[in-house]
């Protein structure tokens, strides 16, 4: 070992020091007998401590043991021989389970049931397998009522009776399928204001009232088709010819076809709707009646729609628009659209919180059917345009608390052009008047329209035995000329509580409430300036029990307006109040 030379004085120090101290020492115990003399002592080299050699265990030791001889090898054999046994071992047996009987889907199903106001309601559907692979299947609907809102002056009866067929084929590569269908409608105008006749004599109001047949009628007939291909670029087509007419010479048809493609490029696929899409009709005269031709519209819209879809971890991205060429038939105009189709979500937490987004927009094709379906008190007069829906943008948060609890929560702004809005007719008190020119009807008016919207949705299944539902909508409206957004209301709330009690007895219930909206009419014969309306808002309250006496057969019974409110879904248009009805539901196979 190398000592340097700071190392070396150390060492000479530790000597010199230690030299010292014996000397004292010797010197206490002999100071009185010996006197230390000066000695000088010499250092001839410093001390060099080496480290001694270690004796190192080798890997493999050297083994002198006896026992480490190599082993003999012993041969042996075995020498078996039978031995009586008298064990019998007893067979398995498969541990029995209780299966749950399979509950039996049937096709076909019959529903009758009667109530308070002549109020009938029938249902029957039927389907039948021609084959391996195609069907055919049949539904009728009837709904009607014998009236008898109070203080009603006129007819408050309603029909309304369809019937439909399908046929379909299903194989391998392909399914199609065809449908037909016919409806018959009858109505009455009804709702006459309430200071209706107010400029009259007691006398020749009855007589006015009594001139007035305020039953109007509409029919129906459609014809549709679908196909689907498994393989190919062209992957699916819809179609639909419909013709509507009603009692007073009105007559609309409307075609519309959607066939779909897509197309593979660079693993990516891009799906694109095309769209054609025709409505025309006539109404024979305008409510003033001032017209000596009927009364024609007609449009169509020519529309393309791409889009594809890319998806990445926990995100999916949806980027698409679409592209209308609308022609109006009558006036020889027309006009290019372009609309956002873009819609994207992520998951934030699984499926427990999902974040979606999105910006769309449509040409939606307005009908007199359409419109029928919506409010059957309309006048045969109505100024029929398409709704240029330019953009709703959307954002909002959708998943589960639970389990067994979803919710949905969403925000949106929407801007259409052409809104169609619902607004009350003027009138006067003439007797030479139609019978839908007397208050009693409605009229269709266009506006251009913002909307701010909020929606929220919460549904929970407690059990396989109770199950329940809330949402409600909140609007704000902004319009550019007409003074409010007519017959709109600004919140709608719904509810819904559905149970088994056993297996036999269910039972449920469901609340929705409407707020109030905006109407305007304007009595000619007074002379004096209009103002809008306020409906109340109202809410109604239905419920049901039921009783499954088999599996074909289940007793009901319904309960609508609990609470008995004579509210007005529409300007001077009651509804009927405390309603019950019994029935039926039956259940077959052929």
């Amino acid at each position: 070992m190398k000592i340097n030379f700071q190392n070396k004085h150390i060492a000479f120090l530790l000597l010199l020091t230690s030299q010292l101290t014996l000397a004292q020492k010797k010197d206490e115990t002999k100071k009185k007998e010996e006197t230390i003399g000066t000695e000088e002592v010499n250092v001839v080299k410093a001390y060099l401590p080496t480290i001694s050699d270690a004796f190192k265990v080798k890997e493999i030791p050297s083994l002198n043991d006896e026992g480490n001889a190599p082993k003999e090898t012993i041969k042996y054999t075995i020498f078996s021989f039978p031995v009586a046994s008298t064990f019998t071992p007893s067979k398995g047996n498969a541990q029995g389970v209780d299966k749950a009987k399979k509950e039996h889907l049937f096709t076909n199903y019959a529903t009758a049931g009667v109530g308070n106001y002549g109020n009938l309601n029938a249902e029957l559907f039927v389907a039948q397998e021609l084959g391996n692979n195609d069907y055919v299947a049949g539904m009728f609907k009837h709904q009607s009522s014998q009236g008898g809102i109070k203080g009603i002056d006129l007819n408050d009866k309603f029909y309304d009776t369809s019937l439909d067929l399908i046929y379909g084929v299903k194989n391998r590569d392909m399914s199609w399928s065809i449908d037909l269908g016919y409806q018959n409608q009858i109505y009455n105008w009804y709702g006459l204001p309430v200071d209706f006749g107010s400029t009259l004599t007691p006398q020749d109001r009855g007589m006015l009232i009594s001139s007035i047949s305020p039953k109007h009628s509409y029919n129906g007939i459609n014809l549709g088709g679908n196909i689907d291909f498994s393989d190919g670029i062209f992957t699916k087509a819809t179609m639909k010819y419909s013709h509507f007419s009603d009692g007073l010479k009105s007559s609309e048809n409307r075609f519309y076809i959607k066939p779909s493609f897509k197309v593979e490029i660079m693993d990516q696929s891009i799906n694109t709707d095309v769209i054609v899409d025709y409505v025309g009709g006539s109404f024979e005269n305008n409510y003033e009646k001032t017209n000596l031709q009927p009364i024609k519209y007609g449009f169509t819209n020519f529309g393309l729609s791409p889009s594809f879809v890319m998806q990445q971890d926990d995100w999916t991205l949806n980027l698409g628009a679409k592209l209308f060429y609308s022609l109006d038939n009558e006036n020889s105009n027309s006009k290019i659209l372009v609309y956002p189709n873009v819609t994207a979500s992520y998951k934030v937490v699984g499926d427990l919180m999902i974040f979606y987004a999105g910006a769309e927009g449509n040409l939606e094709q307005n009908t007199y059917m359409d419109f029928v379906d919506q409010n059957p008190f309309l006048s045969p007069t109505l100024n029929i345009n398409p709704t240029d829906k330019q953009f709703d943008i959307f954002a909002g948060l959708k998943g589960k608390l639970a389990n067994n609890v979803s919710y949905k929560v969403q925000g949106s702004y929407v801007n259409e052009r052409n809104k169609a809005l619902f607004k009350s007719n003027n009138y006067t008190e003439d007797i030479a008047n139609e019978n839908y020119a007397f208050g009693n009807s409605f009229q269709v008016v266009y506006d251009n329209m913002t909307t701010m919207r909020f929606y929220g949705e919460l549904k929970a299944d407690f059990s396989e035995n109770v199950s329940f539902g809330i949402n409600g909508t909140f609007n704000s409206y902004s319009n550019d000329h007409q003074s409010e957004a007519w017959n709109l209301p600004t919140m709608k709330l719904s509810t819904s509580l559905d149970f088994n009690v056993t297996k036999q007895w269910y039972a449920g219930f469901n609340l929705f409430y409407v707020g109030e909206r905006k109407d305007e009419q304007f009595n000619v014969n007074l002379a004096t300036n209009s103002t809008p309306v306020t409906l109340k808002s109202y809410f109604d309250l239905n419920a049901h029990v039921g009783y499954k006496y088999s599996d074909r057969l289940t007793f009901y019974l319904k309960a609508n307006n609990i609470t008995n409110q004579a509210y007005q879904k529409w300007l001077n248009y009651p509804v009927q109040g405390f309603q019950i009805m019994a029935g039926a539901n039956y259940k077959f196979d052929f």
